[in-house]
């Protein structure tokens, strides 16, 4: 992991295999996340390592060791770093997350009584881009493009829509769908993880064909 003076344990005995968690967490991309590390005193503490282990590009950490009062960095993003300082809290912070931030990110603390390890899995929710198009021949289009997961899109009142879906390279997923009810009026309905609450639009009655734009609400 690139900390050739940090050994975690220091060769001292570790806590058993119940201590170690693992806890899932989702943030929406651009926002901030802080990630605990065990509840240990500092004054208890001898050395922390943060290990980050991202889906994709390399890995990263955050190591210090407190009876030489020193800290080492590798490989990490500047938008990472301890949250106060690791003399006083050892706490992680990761600044304005994005989908290549998502991984695993395990925090291993050295104390006189052995060692403690507290992991977090961290997925990052895209809020999509909604659109409704509705011409005036009686067909409607809802599109959520570009989301992470795929929203879930409906109709009221309720039929038989045709949907279609398209995967990016990113993750992200668009999706489509398209809707030739016999009612003169109709409602997408379009929920997503990265919102409080889900987005509706209507087609009113007797239009011609317009492109109605959704506003996204974040949590």
């Amino acid at each position: 992991w690139g900390v050739p003076w940090l050994t975690m344990g220091m060769g001292c005995p570790s806590l058993p295999a119940s201590f170690l968690d693992n806890i899932r967490v989702s943030k929406i991309a651009g926002s901030s996340v802080n990630l605990n590390c065990s509840n240990i005193s500092v004054v208890d503490l001898v050395a922390v390592i943060w290990k980050i282990s991202p889906r994709t590009g390399n890995h990263c950490t955050l190591a210090y060791r407190r009876d030489l009062n020193e800290t080492n960095r590798t490989n990490c993003s500047e938008r990472m770093d301890w949250k106060y300082s690791p003399e006083t809290d050892s706490a992680l912070q990761l600044r304005q997350v994005t989908l290549t931030d998502e991984g695993r990110y395990s925090c291993e603390t050295s104390t006189s009584d052995g060692t403690s390890n507290q992991t977090y899995t961290l997925t990052v929710l895209i809020p999509p881009v909604v659109t409704l198009t509705c011409d005036s021949k009686g067909t409607a289009v809802c599109k959520a493009a570009a989301g992470k997961p795929a929203a879930q899109v409906s109709w009221d009142p309720t039929g038989d829509p045709r949907t279609e879906l398209e995967n990016h390279t990113d993750g992200t997923v668009t999706v489509l769908s398209i809707y030739s009810p016999r009612e003169t009026s109709i409602t997408c309905l379009v929920s997503h993880p990265a919102w409080n609450t889900s987005q509706s639009k209507e087609c009113p009655s007797g239009n011609r064909t317009h492109l109605f734009s959704l506003f996204n609400l974040h949590s």
